[in-house]
């Protein structure tokens, strides 16, 4: 469908209190600085109860209302939440110098309705705030927000912020603090901390060049890419993990089980003889948070690890990929956490970064996955409902990328969005894969699909 999107307003929210003094400059830490500088996407699609047939005075009021609670609340969290309301200073550090937030207003003449119905995962990107604020270079802002308002008085929410600042998880809890924090729910609201530094304390002089992941660098494509939604319910996520059961595999979650299953395919799709001797290299990012001992908590940053699985039988079953994604993940425990830590950790995180190079050395081709699941994300409620839609954007352009797919909650918590953004002649293979069509929908209407 056609649609214009109409910038009203820009503006910058301050913190509702000043930073100290002796947080002005953030430092990040060397798990920050092994992560590519990409922005983190999100839109959130609100609709209008219009079961009193409102006015359009009424709609106009009731968006005006939740448009100041949105830019109150948003002050407030970005208190705790200081350094999101900065600047990039360089590579390594954060201007904290409450200049504010980017928060724009617009608009489109459509109804939401129409949209949600027919959701076109490319015209997702006018929902993001769209003012060269894409590119992490110093002076840009650490995070954007655009409140989009349709006809009908439906809104949509979209966010970005730094992947220099935060991984999927602190995201999150920036998000789920501002919904908290526009509710008045003061339980439901994080308590931050910003000294991962100090856990892993990054080394100035050392060139962050070493930093970033050969294996995955080494991967990265230039060509025409294009996403696509595969949407598999509950159902058919049963049927995955019955499939993926056996004496050595047991209760393989959905993640594990959607992953095999877009390794198995795409693997596939890419072997130009099945007897080729070229193995298959994917990554899934694991949540260090959760693996350290005792836990990570409340740390904002990136506290992920992505270690490689490398598959060398394109006629592996899903049963063997799951076990070897689950041997992967298993890796990464709490003694490894504890060696990136103290004055031995970059160099012990270097070696790391060796090894994985080694084993992914002739990779015929390398697929990442990350998970959102269980975010959270259909909890965010302003104080005006839950989200009709949670999502993020859609590539549709010849750009320098990685073979990416991000899994996603369905409304009802137990299905699995994948956003797949691949080469466009890998998407025109997977869309006609009848093993993936078996369990997956692809792109559709997230209003009228009961997941």
């Amino acid at each position: 469908m056609k649609m214009e999107v109409e910038i009203i307003s820009t503006d910058c929210i301050k913190p509702s209190s000043p930073t100290p003094c002796h947080l002005r400059n953030h430092k990040l830490s060397f798990l920050d600085q092994h992560i590519p500088h990409v922005q983190i996407p999100l839109v959130v699609f609100y609709s209008l109860d219009q079961e009193e047939n409102l006015s359009r005075s009424d709609i106009n009021h009731i968006v005006c209302e939740r448009l100041q609670l949105l830019k109150q609340s948003i002050s407030e969290t970005l208190s705790p939440f200081y350094p999101l309301a900065g600047k990039i200073k360089d590579h390594c550090t954060i201007d904290c110098n409450d200049e504010g937030i980017y928060f724009a207003e617009a608009r489109v003449d459509s109804l939401l309705s129409d949209f949600l119905s027919h959701p076109d995962i490319y015209l997702m990107s006018k929902f993001l705030p769209s003012d060269g604020t894409w590119e992490p270079n110093p002076g840009k802002y650490v995070a954007g927000v655009q409140v989009t308002t349709f006809a009908c008085g439906g809104i949509a929410v979209g966010i970005f912020v730094s992947h220099m600042i935060a991984d999927g998880t602190a995201f999150s809890w920036f998000l789920k603090s501002w919904a908290a924090r526009a509710r008045k729910n003061n339980e439901e609201e994080i308590h931050p901390r910003f000294d991962a530094s100090s856990i892993f304390p990054y080394e100035d002089e050392y060139p962050r060049e070493e930093l970033l992941t050969p294996a995955v660098t080494s991967h990265l494509k230039f060509g025409k890419f294009l996403t696509k939604r595969f949407v598999f319910d509950a159902t058919a996520i049963a049927k995955l993990k019955a499939e993926a059961t056996s004496s050595s595999v047991q209760n393989p979650t959905r993640v594990e089980v959607v992953t095999a299953l877009f390794a198995k395919c795409f693997m596939a799709a890419l072997q130009p003889k099945p007897d080729t001797d070229k193995p298959f290299s994917l990554t899934h990012a694991i949540n260090l948070r959760r693996k350290a001992s005792p836990q990570f908590s409340e740390y904002m940053g990136n506290f992920v690890w992505a270690p490689p699985v490398v598959c060398k039988d394109a006629e592996a079953d899903l049963q063997g990929l799951v076990g070897q994604l689950k041997q992967g993940i298993a890796k990464v425990n709490g003694d490894f956490v504890n060696c990136l830590q103290g004055d031995e950790g970059l160099h012990n995180f270097v070696e790391a970064i060796k090894y994985e190079r080694e084993i992914c050395d002739g990779a015929v081709d390398k697929i990442q996955f990350t998970s959102w699941c269980n975010f959270g994300l259909y909890d965010l409620d302003f104080g005006w409902g839950k989200p009709a839609w949670a999502s993020t954007v859609g590539l549709n352009d010849s750009v320098t990328f990685y073979n990416t797919i991000v899994l996603m909650d369905t409304r009802k918590g137990d299905g699995v969005e994948a956003w797949a953004s691949l080469l466009e002649e890998d998407i025109a293979k997977l869309v006609l894969d009848k093993e993936l069509l078996a369990f997956a929908t692809v792109d559709p209407n997230p209003l009228k699909y009961d997941i």
